[in-house]
């Protein structure tokens, strides 16, 4: 299954080795689900990573930041992005989101900011699917979320 991981759910799975972000990493890093990527989610992750500020009290340093990017973009599938849909979400900084799933044929974003994700424009949102990690990992155990494609 193509999806979108938010820039916050690599930020969680970098400060604590036991939550729902490093769970949904690990299907990644399995093969259970395809993450998407392009520019500007591949830009928005170097930068939010190489902030030191962010990562207080994080066992990861930024080289071990950067072996970690560079892990998970190795599992990642790259879209060009041709088309800018500019849905106008409540927040502009998370219309590329969006427009990666869209671009991609991503059937989830998983995100822990949901309320971002609710007041898009576009009627062609109705087929993504926005989930929270933990519920993303509630419908896979009772199986009504299927990984495999």
């Amino acid at each position: 299954m193509k999806v979108v991981l938010d820039t916050n759910i690599i930020v969680s799975a970098l400060m604590s080795p036991d939550n729902a972000c490093r769970e949904v990493l690990r299907m990644a890093f399995d093969g259970r689900l395809r993450p998407l990527i392009g520019n500007a989610l591949f830009a928005e992750y170097e930068s939010v990573l190489a902030r030191d500020y962010l990562f207080h009290g994080c066992p990861f340093d930024a080289d071990k930041r950067n072996m970690f990017l560079d892990d998970v973009l190795s599992v990642c599938s790259w879209v060009e992005i041709h088309y800018l849909w500019r849905p106008n979400l409540r927040d502009e900084g998370d219309n590329h989101v969006l427009e990666l799933a869209l671009s991609g044929g991503a059937e989830v974003v998983i995100t822990q900011n949901l309320k971002d994700f609710r007041a898009g424009d576009l009627q062609m949102m109705n087929h993504i699917r926005f989930l929270h990690p933990r519920e993303c990992l509630a419908l896979v155990r009772e199986e009504k979320l299927s990984w495999q494609h």
